[in-house]
């Protein structure tokens, strides 16, 4: 399984997955059968334009005209909605780019540019060679424009508040954990419990001692009383200030 590592501003390290071929081609077959209902909508109304008009050039043009939505699909979609088609937001995909930043409205461009290798051309054989055989699965047009396509799917239920249960007499530990945000808090709290849920002790041990080297702390608590500790720390010193 093919991970994207993506830093928050506090160097926390997160893993996301690089979503399969077949997630990437169902996703593809999901627009492509949109354009299928779009072609015979335009059908529908060139048979209408065919009754109102007598030029057919007149009609050609307004034919031509109603194709364009689909032609620029791909570009407009992944611009309006951050990396997302229809096909990406029913499998929960996304497209971002290698180093987990947002993609920017340029390497939309580029990836929309090169659909024409990867997926026109030779029926997508290219584009399908290339995932295939690239280490984070991407497309000619994704080592061109630098982007990957992850998963946004959460296959634990995750609590996304940052609250825990405090005390009134509770005595932090950690005076330093106000240099986190609440972002960064949120997703210490999601890896930590999925790494809790499933019992993936080797990332709560990489997740305690990268929070550590930010906090610039030194603890003899193992690592799941370390990191609970820090949550509860953080959260009594923002609700008392």
């Amino acid at each position: 399984m093919a991970n994207l590592e993506i830093n928050t501003t506090q160097n926390v390290n997160l893993d996301y997955k690089i979503v399969s071929v077949g997630e990437r081609i169902l996703a593809f077959l999901i627009d492509l059968f949109l354009f299928f209902i779009y072609f015979y909508i335009i059908e529908l109304a060139t048979e209408a334009m065919n009754m109102a008009f007598s030029d057919r050039w007149t009609v050609f043009g307004l034919q031509q005209l109603l194709l364009l939505p689909v032609m620029f699909y791909s570009l407009y979609m992944h611009i309006l909605f951050n990396g997302r088609t229809v096909g990406k937001m029913t499998m929960k995909t996304r497209v971002v780019k290698a180093d987990g930043s947002p993609a920017r409205w340029s390497d939309y461009l580029v990836l929309w540019m090169l659909r024409l290798v990867d997926i026109w051309i030779f029926l997508g054989s290219i584009g399908l060679l290339s995932i295939i055989f690239s280490d984070k699965r991407q497309r000619v047009g994704d080592h061109a424009a630098g982007t990957v396509v992850i998963s946004t799917k959460n296959k634990v239920k995750i609590n996304h508040t940052i609250l825990e249960e405090i005390t009134d007499d509770y005595h932090p530990k950690f005076l330093n954990v106000t240099k986190l945000t609440d972002k960064d808090v949120r997703l210490i709290k999601e890896t930590y419990l999925i790494a809790i849920k499933s019992n993936d002790f080797k990332t709560l041990n990489a997740l305690r001692l990268k929070v550590e080297s930010v906090l610039e702390t030194s603890s003899d608590l193992y690592d799941k009383q370390y990191i609970d500790t820090v949550l509860r720390d953080y959260n009594y010193y923002t609700q008392n200030m």
